[in-house]
């Protein structure tokens, strides 16, 4: 057991062993061209004198409380990660009924298959239960779409560690089982932008794009709580939670959080759980609170789940449409 976790201990400190590390450079150099392009694009859009979409680049503010948030979540995930270690050590060696094989081929096939259906599972639980959405609400909170809201993390890991359990008590190695997210995690990073279209057919069809995650982080009405994949798509087209992009989409939160305090970005959503939860005595209602849809209210007092006003999201659309 001891030479278990101390050598998975190893492969999870070890700088260069973990892909989100290695591709730390990658992800500076195109967050600063992307940054660079969307100036340049800016200026001569003025400079043509024509409007200025106001989500088509960068906003200093909003981009460094995503940068911000993404080097606390550096530390934050090192927490729960050292937690997750110790637990899956312990289902891999005692509870698993097989070890699967680093250097085989189809243990990785396994593992990057089950990482994305089971980040699926996950992110679609995170935007239909309340007391999730708190945790992964922040990743939505900016109105802007680009490399840096890839780096809008949030600081609670809890809720993905326990549904990465299956991994190790199928025999796959906990080490791998980082890996494998990381690998989602930089995949991921490079379909947060404006600035690639849609891509061909067949990848359109099979993984998932910058268009089709651009429709996720959408508050219109149309292209709300749509495209959960990571990696692939195929799982929203399974599920039927596929929404293909036909106009821009309005980005942000339903209910805009209106500032760029970082310890309020991650942490509103928890305070008004607080609040709705110590508004009422019904045990059945709290429980609605906590575990029902963001949105959630007691049917007498107004109509139920409601996660946005269409109107509202329309007129705020409006103001972004593509020319």
């Amino acid at each position: 057991m001891w030479e278990t976790l101390t050598g998975a201990w190893g492969s999870l400190l070890e700088p260069l062993g973990d892909p989100v590390t290695l591709a730390i450079p990658a992800f500076v150099v195109f967050l600063g061209l992307e940054w660079f392009a969307a100036r340049k694009l800016e200026e001569a859009e003025i400079h043509d004198g024509r409007a200025h979409p106001p989500t088509a680049g960068y906003e200093y503010r909003d981009a460094r409380a995503s940068i911000s948030m993404g080097l606390v979540s550096i530390a934050t995930t090192a927490f729960w990660k050292a937690l997750a270690l110790i637990g899956y050590s312990a289902i891999w060696v005692y509870l698993a009924p097989w070890h699967l094989p680093a250097n085989a081929w189809y243990t990785w096939v396994i593992l990057l298959v089950g990482i994305d259906l089971l980040y699926y599972t996950y992110h679609r639980m995170a935007h239909r239960i309340r007391l999730i959405w708190a945790t992964h609400q922040a990743h939505h909170s900016s109105e802007y779409f680009n490399f840096s809201t890839a780096l809008r993390q949030k600081w609670n890991n809890s809720g993905e560690i326990l549904m990465w359990i299956p991994l190790p008590l199928i025999g796959i190695p906990p080490w791998m089982v980082f890996v494998g997210f990381s690998v989602s995690l930089v995949y991921q990073f490079f379909v947060h932008t404006e600035r690639v279209g849609k891509l061909p057919r067949p990848i359109e069809f099979i993984f998932n794009t910058p268009s089709h995650h651009r429709v996720h982080h959408g508050c219109d009405p149309e292209y709300l709580d749509r495209n959960y994949g990571g990696i692939l798509i195929v799982w929203d087209r399974m599920f039927g939670t596929f929404r293909a992009e036909k106009q821009r989409p309005t980005y942000g939160l339903t209910k805009p959080v209106g500032t760029h305090d970082i310890w309020k970005l991650q942490t509103h959503e928890y305070a008004a759980i607080g609040r709705d939860f110590r508004s009422t005595s019904s045990w059945r209602e709290r429980a609605g609170y906590v575990f029902g849809p963001p949105g959630w209210a007691p049917s007498s007092a107004g109509q139920g789940h409601q996660k946005v006003d269409p109107a509202s999201a329309i007129d705020r659309h409006e103001s972004h449409r593509l020319r």
